[in-house]
């Protein structure tokens, strides 16, 4: 009887159906992966979407009061505009 190898002629093809079995599992474990980080790509995206706008919104109010704002804050501290005479009324009523 000859000896062809140090294995029997059985385990070769069997662990190439194995490697194939486990390469094809990772492949779709993979995609499954890549599919999932994909979903949760276009939920951030959406969401970076709306803060950008929500940001938008308030830098455009911000300058918009802005001015306002810092009047109000002047007058407070009792600033007042060139020339401008400021008259308090001490009455309480």
């Amino acid at each position: 009887m000859k000896k062809h190898g140090i294995l029997p002629a059985w385990l070769m093809p069997l662990a190439l159906l194995a490697l194939c079995a486990y390469l094809v599992l990772n492949l779709v474990r993979t995609q499954v992966t890549i599919s999932t980080k994909r979903q949760e790509l276009a939920a951030v995206k959406a969401d970076l979407s709306t803060q950008l706008a929500k940001n938008e919104e308030l830098s455009r109010s911000l300058a918009d009061g802005e001015d306002a704002i810092i009047e109000r804050i002047a007058r407070e501290q009792g600033y007042a505009k060139p020339n401008e005479r400021i008259f308090v009324d001490y009455s309480g009523k």
